[in-house]
């Protein structure tokens, strides 16, 4: 099978309008509330524009009248000063407001695109998660959800005041003094060039910061799951080394990328101080030339203040914004790619024979189990019974299409029947064992179970009808009940005890500290490989599946655990078909049918005497004169 592949996330946002609008319809359900926040970020950037104007009016009718005469009306001032007071209040009362109303809508749709993300990360098929590591698709999760966070709750917030704060300020200076006006269009003019020129520059910087990002998670969480791997082989050094690397990697981007984006506010400070005291000495001299007064070039000034602080916001604003949407990119990726496909319409359900011996459907569990066959021609149903007969018809596949795994494959397992796969690693044993469940779907050729082509057996209801035991064992965070039960759901505490019993499972787990209901974490690290994989096979028991397939599912166990495991598991295998997978050819003697692989083609098929008698390559196995590898 494939490795995972190398995608990598980029920085930048291939289609920033699509991705906002993608963005914005997670944000529908808000509208109410969103215009609550566009109302008080308009109320907030006026009433700092407006408490700036009043300086005017306080200057001009009050205090250089008190300082020229030395006497004023105080009760006009005071008037000025609480309508000053309130107009900040009010700003500061509606900024509470839309920042908190902000903080809910984010997190609520935060919460949407999690849950979609993960929904249809259920739905995607196998072979997605074979060529995506595990650190790319967390972060998603992680980096792309926390940078997506930020641009709902303070970006888009910031960014939309600052937009607001400019052009009313713009307004009031050109109403104030149009001359000025034109020193501060001068230094925008600069300052746009100089935020270009050097936002361009760190563009690169931030796009290899992420894909560093994204390496480094991925090796921090392969090496977190590898630990014992790395210890056995001494492997410490070279670990370290790697991660070193990567790591200075990350630094370097992460250095570059900060670097420009820090010297931008630094420059843009001193550019507004510049520009500050240009301003300030013109409005001196045209006051001393009777064209403006002093209240006005007060106001004047402080919009200037107002008008660049903005401007630096949003400059520093627009890497974060476009990571945001680079982010929210590769999360909709995930979103937007093919789930797995199913045509089929033919169903399994549970079945009772009826007195003439035909089959029905019913609500009770049986153990008989049929298919439901809907003929669209006539809307007819018919019923077959789920016997287990399975046939490879000149099946060929790939994982990729410039390497074929599988060639012209022919087999048949009979109803009941046991069938053995054993051959060399990466002779494709296991790829037919994932071809059966429709993992993958073929390159050329027809699988039929029971007659009927799988690709009309609805994948839910094909795999609902099979039970694998894998050799890597997965346990989730849990009961021990709850990890069995988890081969079906509806199965009660006593059928969870039953299945583990006849997994041989049921003495070790009655001796854990809180039985049944001790807590697995982390994988089930306080059980060994061969009590977690008899918890396995005890989920595959509860199921009661009509066909079961062992895909070394006994490597872990000792020779007699695994003889009392087989036997407890005969009343299981009555009647129904069996794939085992296995390097232990003692495991499959009893077989009905071996065959043995060899580069995606079965050279052999018979029972173990037969094939003994053959002296082929199942002889040289297992008698030693040629290994397994």
């Amino acid at each position: 099978m494939p490795g995972p592949g190398p995608r990598m996330a980029m920085g930048k946002p291939q289609n920033a309008k699509k991705t906002i609008s993608r963005i914005l319809s997670y944000l529908r359900p808000y509208r109410a509330r969103l215009v609550l926040v566009a109302a008080g970020i308009l109320l907030s950037a006026l009433a700092g524009v407006a408490g700036t104007y009043m300086l005017r009016p306080i200057l001009n009718e009050y205090i250089v009248p008190f300082a020229a005469t030395g006497s004023a009306e105080l009760g006009g001032f005071a008037a000025m000063i609480a309508a000053l007071l309130a107009i900040y209040a009010l700003g500061a009362l509606a900024s509470y407001m839309y920042s908190r109303l902000m903080l809910t809508i984010s997190t609520g749709a935060l919460s949407s695109i999690r849950k979609d993300l993960f929904n249809h990360m259920e739905d995607l098929p196998i072979r997605y998660f074979d060529t995506h590591t595990h650190g790319e698709l967390m972060s998603r999760y992680t980096n792309d959800t926390d940078t997506l966070r930020e641009l709902l709750s303070q970006g888009l917030p910031q960014t939309f005041s600052s937009l607001i704060t400019v052009l009313a300020t713009m307004v009031m200076m050109i109403v104030l003094s149009p001359v000025l006006m034109l020193i501060v269009i001068a230094s925008l003019l600069l300052i746009l060039f100089l935020i270009k020129t050097i936002g361009g520059k760190s563009k690169k910087y931030f796009a290899g910061q992420q894909k560093s990002v994204g390496a480094v998670n991925g090796y921090i969480e392969e090496m977190i799951e590898g630990q014992k791997v790395v210890k056995v082989f001494n492997h410490e050094e070279e670990a370290k080394a790697r991660f070193a690397e990567l790591n200075d990697q990350l630094c370097k981007q992460v250095t570059g990328a900060n670097t420009f984006a820090s010297i931008l506010m630094p420059i843009m400070s001193n550019l507004s101080h510049i520009h500050y005291a240009v301003t300030a000495a013109t409005g001196a001299a045209m006051i001393l030339g009777g064209h403006l007064d002093i209240g006005s070039l007060t106001s004047f000034l402080q919009y200037t203040r107002s008008f660049f602080n903005p401007i630096t916001q949003l400059s520093q604003q627009f890497n974060s914004i476009l990571m945001a949407l680079a982010g929210a990119e590769r999360i909709f990726d995930v979103i937007d790619t093919p789930v797995e496909t199913d045509d089929g319409y033919v169903e399994l359900v549970n079945a009772k024979r009826l007195p003439d011996g035909s089959l029905t459907e019913t609500d009770e569990h049986t153990r008989l189990w049929a298919w439901r066959h809907p003929h669209a021609a006539d809307g007819s149903v018919t019923y077959t019974e789920l016997k287990g007969d399975v046939v490879f018809d000149h099946v060929t596949f790939g994982y990729v299409p410039e390497k074929t795994v599988l060639h012209d494959v022919s087999l048949y397992a009979r109803p009941g029947e046991k069938i053995a796969f054993v051959g060399s690693t990466g002779a494709g044993k296991t790829t037919i064992t994932n071809l059966v469940n429709r993992f993958y779907d073929l390159t050329d050729g027809k699988i039929r179970y029971d007659g009927i082509n799988i690709e009309k057996i609805k994948k839910p209801d094909l795999r609902r009808s099979l039970a694998m035991v894998l050799q890597d064992t997965h346990l989730f965070t849990g009961t021990v009940r709850e990890n069995i039960r988890y081969g079906r759901l509806d199965a009660t505490d006593a059928e969870v005890e039953a299945a583990a019993k006849l997994a041989n499972a049921h003495f070790f787990i009655e001796h854990l500290p809180q039985g049944y209901d001790t807590v697995l974490t982390a994988d089930g690290a306080n059980l060994s490989q061969g009590q977690r994989q008899l918890i396995a096979i005890a989920r595959a028991a509860v199921a009661d599946p009509p066909v079961l397939i062992l895909d070394e599912a006994t490597s872990s166990i000792d020779t007699h655990t695994e003889a009392l495991i087989e036997k407890g598991m005969d009343s299981l295998m009555a009647g129904r078909t069996v794939f085992v997978i296995s390097h232990r050819l003692s495991t499959v003697r009893n077989a009905q049918a071996i065959m043995v692989l060899e580069n995606g083609r079965i050279i052999e098929r018979g029972t173990h005497d037969d094939l003994i008698a053959q002296k082929g390559r199942y002889y040289q196995l297992y008698t030693g004169a040629f290994e397994l590898s």
